[in-house]
This record gives C-alpha cells, structure tokens and sequence, in this order.
C-alpha cells in the first residue's frame, strides 16, 4: 500500500470516529437530557467528556495532518477552492467544538454534583440548562460544517469564487 492510501485510510477512517463520536455523543446527551432522570445525565456527561479525549480530541490533529498531506503529495494548493472551503468549515466546526468542551465539562460536573446530593434525587442547577443551550446551539453549525466538508472532500467541486 503507497503512503498516499495509506494517508487517505488514516483520514477516511479518523472523520468517521470524529463525526460519527460527535453526533453519538450530540445524540445522547440531547436525548438524555430531556429525560430528566439526573442519574442518566451524570453517566452520559461524563461519558460525553471521554468519548472526547479519547477519540475526538486525537483526530481533530490527524484530519489536517493526513488531509494537507494528501494535497500536497497530490500537487494541490491549499487555495484551490474545494480545499479552501473545506479548511475554513474545519475552522469553524473547530471554533465550535472548543467551546463544546468546556460546556461538556461544566456539565459533567454539575451533574455528578446533582447525582451525589439527595440520594441521587438532585435538581440541575439552571446554568446547566443555560450551558446545555449553548452547548446544543453550537453543535448545529459544527455539524452542517463537517457535512459539508464531507462533500467538498469527495466530490471536489470546481468552485467559482
């Protein structure tokens, strides 16, 4: 197998885990905190937290990497517009997610708080729900951007700027 496919396997395989964890994640969490079971919330926050930092956080590096190194191997500018476009979406999906994090972290905490206190029978404070706003406000535009991405990525678009 040539490095190019190699690289191309690399960056396939890493935006599945990086979508398919996002919107796993943005599935659970919406759906579990709209059950207002606090127990659930406390688990699926936290869980949320390290389906990040174990697969999120490592492909957000190996996208670019493998994708700039599949461009350049394949003799392509970074200003060629399918390529550009794609870059800025990551950006903007990027800008979103670093927020998220710190949103998903908050969030976790104040639910294992909730969890632990009157036997598990805690009431979320309301900057948790002003944080799971937020949180589900700034998955919508990151998500639409990587879809996005997926089809400048394999249609490769001629562009007209």
């Amino acid at each position: 197998m040539s490095l190019y496919l190699t690289l191309k396997w690399l960056h396939i395989i890493s935006s599945v885990l990086l979508v398919g964890t996002g919107l796993g994640s943005a599935f659970y969490m919406f759906f579990t905190n709209r059950s207002g079971n606090v127990q659930a919330q406390a688990v699926v926050t936290r869980l949320v937290v390290r389906a990040d930092w174990w697969f999120t956080t490592p492909t957000v590096f190996i996208q670019p990497a493998t994708g700039l190194a599949m461009a350049a191997m394949a003799g392509l500018p970074w200003s060629t517009p399918w390529l550009a476009v794609s870059m800025a979406l990551y950006l903007v999906a990027g800008a979103c997610w670093l927020p998220v994090v710190w949103l998903q972290l908050r969030m976790r905490d104040m639910a294992t708080e909730a969890a632990q206190t009157a036997q598990g029978d805690g009431v979320l404070p309301p900057l948790y729900w002003r944080y799971a706003r937020w949180w589900e406000a700034l998955g919508y535009p990151a998500f639409v951007a990587m879809a996005v991405v997926f089809y400048l990525m394999v249609n490769k678009p001629a562009l007209n700027f």
